[in-house]
């Protein structure tokens, strides 16, 4: 009875007051795997990077292009390529700058500073991302560990069974049948095809968890549940209105709003295609003396250019309205977001709410009874008043409550690692210079 007592306390929750003793420290934790998930995840590394790289080519898209040098030998006569017969022969240097188009270095350094931007908003939902992900393999190899253990430690109680039964048959005492015997066996061997299953679902669900947390994955999963709360209450009753305000926050949602205004600010880049780029040029030209030794005046010559954007109809018009529609289609993007999440957390809410009283039915009721059930039923087939059946399908009944209320269990931590990513939050909150409004 120790064994089911213990096992009894695991059931309702209590495993850390009365099983914290049986578990190695080395032991993986939900914790611990999530830790190890997060700090090992490469995803978060190339993030970095790619808000690096962007925060570089924000600094280089506001930079003027080089300016261009050319060096010309013009109107060299062809007879004897003397540069003191003519009047009209040099040697000249120049050099040009183009100016693009309105505001579009700035407007550009502003739209990969906002993609930048949105980096960090990713990563904190990666992050979330990876918890709830880690947390649903972690807690899939627990439920397969524990009900092995579940059913290893009615193991042996099945195993006297039947061997009282054989006993009992062979010498012809307590009634016993020889069909006895047989479900005696049966039960065995249900038993033992269980345990073959649940040992497949547990190294699966292990190989899963590999891919987060490498070889840490085949340790021993701790023995003790979580037993946790959503990181925020969540009410049943809650409006629309309430629920849009929980989740406008998450992370996902932010970043989208980087990049919707990324998005903005390449519309506003696109309509700078109708403005004028400009250009700046300035040539020095060296003439030698003449044929009678008289000094020439060099030439220096300085212009502006500019192009005339007058045929926009198949160009910038398309361009601008290409923008345009990039736009929108994020910030639909970003509704679809927002009902799924809404959606989901209130799918969550809903469940976790179900779970709870299906674990306070289990905990309050249902095990105790199963527990009463089948110790009766046992004492009255040793007092030869009961049937062995009775007893068999009674101990039976009561292992299925104890491994269905382990599922219960680990189903709200499931669940709540669920909702805890529909309210997750971003770690810091990202300053917008006034350069990106």
């Amino acid at each position: 009875m120790k064994v089911f007592l213990y096992l009894f306390c695991l059931m309702l929750g209590t495993a850390s007051a009365c099983g914290r003793a049986q578990a190695s420290s080395g032991d993986l934790t939900l914790r611990e795997a999530v830790a190890l998930a997060i700090a090992s995840d490469p995803w978060l590394t190339a993030s970095q990077y790619t808000q690096a790289a962007l925060a570089d080519e924000a600094t280089a898209a506001a930079t003027l292009p080089d300016p261009r040098v050319s060096l010309t030998a013009g109107n060299f006569p062809v007879d004897s390529f003397d540069i003191n017969q003519e009047p009209m022969t040099q040697l000249a240097v120049g050099i040009s700058q183009m100016f693009p188009r309105g505001d579009t270095l700035a407007l550009a350094k502003r739209r990969k500073l906002q993609l930048s931007r949105q980096q960090p908003l990713l990563r904190d939902d990666r992050r979330a991302k990876v918890a709830a992900t880690v947390a649903q393999l972690w807690l899939d190899a627990y439920t397969a560990q524990e009900s092995i253990r579940l059913i290893e430690a009615d193991r042996a109680l099945f195993d006297n069974l039947l061997d009282a039964a054989r006993a009992g048959y062979a010498t012809a005492v307590a009634g016993v049948r020889q069909q006895d015997v047989i479900r005696a066996q049966l039960e065995l061997t249900q038993l033992e095809d269980r345990l073959t299953t649940l040992r497949q679902q547990q190294e699966t669900a292990q190989i899963r968890l590999a891919e987060w947390i490498g070889s840490h994955a085949g340790s021993v999963i701790a023995a003790e549940l979580p037993v946790d709360s959503p990181a925020a209450p969540v009410e049943l009753q809650a409006s629309g209105q309430e629920r849009y305000q929980r989740i406008s926050q998450h992370p996902a949602l932010l970043a989208l709003d980087k990049q919707i205004a990324a998005k903005a600010t390449g519309v506003d880049l696109a309509r700078q295609k109708f403005k004028p780029e400009w250009g700046l040029n300035a040539q020095y030209g060296y003439r030698d003396s003449d044929l009678a030794g008289r000094d020439r005046a060099d030439l220096f010559s300085i212009g502006l250019s500019f192009d005339l954007p007058i045929f926009t109809a198949d160009r910038q018009d398309r361009e601008v309205s290409a923008a345009i529609g990039h736009a929108e289609a994020i910030r639909t993007e970003r509704q679809l977001l927002v009902r799924r999440l809404t959606a989901e957390l209130e799918m969550a809410s809903r469940v976790l709410s179900r779970l709870d009283q299906r674990q306070a039915l289990y905990t309050e009721q249902l095990l105790p009874q199963m527990a009463e059930l089948a110790e009766s039923s046992l004492a009255a087939y040793n007092n030869d008043v009961g049937d062995f059946a009775e007893a068999v399908r009674a101990r039976i009944g009561e292992l299925n409550a104890r491994l269905e209320a382990l599922v219960i269990a680990v189903q709200r931590q499931k669940t709540i690692a669920q909702i805890n990513y529909l309210l997750a939050r971003p770690s810091s909150v990202v300053v917008q210079p006034a350069e990106d409004f």
